[in-house]
């Protein structure tokens, strides 16, 4: 029994290295050495080195004289080199030239480069994008603006009934916009929230007082509030494929365009509860088209075309049953209904 455990690990462990030289694969036109700039993405960098921009982790090599070694900045240089013939990148921290003075030297930790271009995600970061059933039924709403003004933007008061919490400060303010529905199931996943702007409490009562803030359309009454999240907001991610199979479709494009290229946001029918987390790596597949067959003795039989592999996106921010990524790489049209898979 010993023996044969002894052979179905070594077997496995052969099998997870013939799996690692298959995924690795460095670009055809990768440098040795490459010194970082401002503007550069963690995605950019890897791509220089591998095929696979999300592989990155598995070749990183983590030097425990480096503090923060996960976080790189412009100046430092990645090296490429080899261990027992496998791929390897290292880092060495730049050492600008500066004026030595007698003070402390900070270095802000959000001057580290990011993984995506986080302009293109940003607005996404901290917004309701998308609530259920119970949390739109019992959000604050708007009731009217200030001077019965039916319409409001920044700078206006606004009155606001439903608000519970006096402790809460900061609002944000949005209008649904539609269900998200499984395309498969049909289950309804939650409902879109249409960013409306921000507004800050004034007084609270039954009626509560608020100021808008800031407004990138007219808020109207009927809006709804939700508290602003104190929760950690990522901005830094680790690419990496998701531990589990999954198959998914694209449900949305944020801006509504009909065809999705890279940086574009779109949203999936799969969440936290499909163990969706940010970070992960989903590759897209362009749905096979329905075709006849032009020799087949039945004039009307169809054939499905195999679903083509048209880009990569990242998730980036996670629901409980939809999830929002950024399309990092798109080689072909992308559209709404194709489908997502582990890369």
């Amino acid at each position: 029994m010993a023996i044969k455990k002894l052979l179905g690990l070594a077997t496995a462990m052969l099998f997870a290295a013939s799996l690692y030289a298959d995924q690795i694969a460095l670009a055809p036109d990768h440098p040795d050495r490459y010194v970082v700039v401002k503007g550069d993405t963690l995605w950019d960098i890897s791509g220089r080195f591998l095929q696979q921009p999300w592989l990155w982790p598995e070749v990183w090599y983590v030097n425990p004289q480096i503090e923060n070694p996960h976080l790189i900045y412009p100046g430092d240089v990645i090296t490429l080199v080899y261990v027992d013939g496998k791929p390897q990148l290292r880092m060495e921290r730049g050492h600008p030239s500066v004026k030595l003075s007698p003070t402390v030297r900070e270095e802000r930790i959000d001057q580290a480069i990011h993984t995506i271009p986080i302009d293109a995600i940003r607005q996404f970061l901290t917004q309701p994008l998308v609530v259920d059933e119970d949390e739109l039924r019992t959000a604050p709403y708007l009731l009217t603006g200030a001077d019965e003004h039916v319409i409001a933007g920044a700078g206006d008061r606004i009155y606001v009934r439903g608000v519970e919490d006096a402790s809460a400060s900061d609002f944000s303010l949005y209008r649904t916009g539609g269900q998200y529905q499984d395309p498969d199931t049909g289950e309804i996943l939650g409902h879109k929230a249409q960013y409306i702007g921000d507004a800050r409490l004034n007084s609270f009562a039954e009626v509560s007082t608020m100021t808008l803030v800031r407004t990138n359309r007219e808020a109207r009454a009927g809006d709804r509030l939700k508290p602003v999240s104190e929760d950690e907001v990522h901005t830094h991610f680790t690419p990496r494929a998701p531990s589990s199979p999954i198959e998914g479709r694209i449900i949305d494009v944020v801006d509504g365009v009909n065809q999705i290229g890279q940086y574009q946001v779109v949203a999936i029918n799969r969440g936290a509860r499909e163990g969706m987390e940010p970070g992960h790596v989903l590759a897209v597949y362009q749905a096979g088209a329905m075709v006849r067959d032009p020799v087949s003795d039945n004039a009307r039989e169809l054939v499905q075309l195999p679903d083509e592999h048209g880009g990569e996106l990242m998730i980036f921010r996670v629901f409980d049953k939809v999830s929002f990524g950024l399309v990092m790489k798109a080689t072909r049209s992308l559209h709404v209904l194709d489908y997502v898979r582990n890369p």
